[in-house]
């Protein structure tokens, strides 16, 4: 993995201002993935954003680890939902077209 795609989770929590048990809670759980590279803890940039979703319905909402666990399954179901839609209604333009 390249390191330059990597975010040491100890900057996270500075800039965050949160505690390393936080990040660890969401990897027991499975929200995140953490590296470990020479010792320390990383996080890679592409999770940053559902990261930051998950602060804000931590902090902002108070939304415990669990019902964060419960909105991003939801999110995940919903996309796939809406993904084999539009993969239907593609197969219908077809036959709708004859």
């Amino acid at each position: 993995m390249d390191a330059k795609n990597l975010i040491q989770i100890q900057t996270l929590c500075s800039h965050y201002n949160l505690e390393f048990s936080f990040f660890d809670e969401l990897k027991n759980i499975g929200l995140i993935e953490i590296e470990i590279v020479e010792q320390k803890q990383y996080i890679h940039q592409d999770q940053i954003g559902n990261l930051e979703k998950m602060i804000r319905l931590h902090n902002e909402l108070n939304v415990n680890l669990e019902g964060i666990d419960v909105v991003f399954n939801l999110l995940d179901k919903e996309r796939e939902l809406r993904n084999e839609l539009n993969a239907l209604k593609n197969r219908l333009r077809l036959y709708e077209n004859d």
